[in-house]
């Protein structure tokens, strides 16, 4: 019985980190969104610069429309990264 709690408070408390650390694109800036796997300071400012030229994502998948981040980059960082 204590090892099944043990398991489920593990699992409650490994996903509301996860969910936690989810990193919204609409609203980060160059240097929280350089941290994201795959991303570094250039890539970050083309975020950047690409919300000021466009407005918000609409979805996680649109990141993609930001020159030099394409499809295998963004599987890396599809779970980290939110819109809102």
């Amino acid at each position: 019985m204590k090892k099944m709690l043990l398991l489920l408070f593990s699992f409650i408390f490994l996903t509301v980190n996860i969910a936690l650390a989810a990193i919204n694109i609409n609203t980060a800036d160059e240097e929280m969104l350089a941290t994201l796997p795959g991303i570094g300071e250039v890539k970050a400012a083309a975020i950047v610069q690409y919300r000021k030229d466009n407005g918000d994502f609409k979805s996680p998948e649109d990141i993609v429309l930001v020159k030099g981040i394409g499809q295998i980059i963004f599987e890396k960082l599809s779970k980290e990264i939110i819109v809102e």
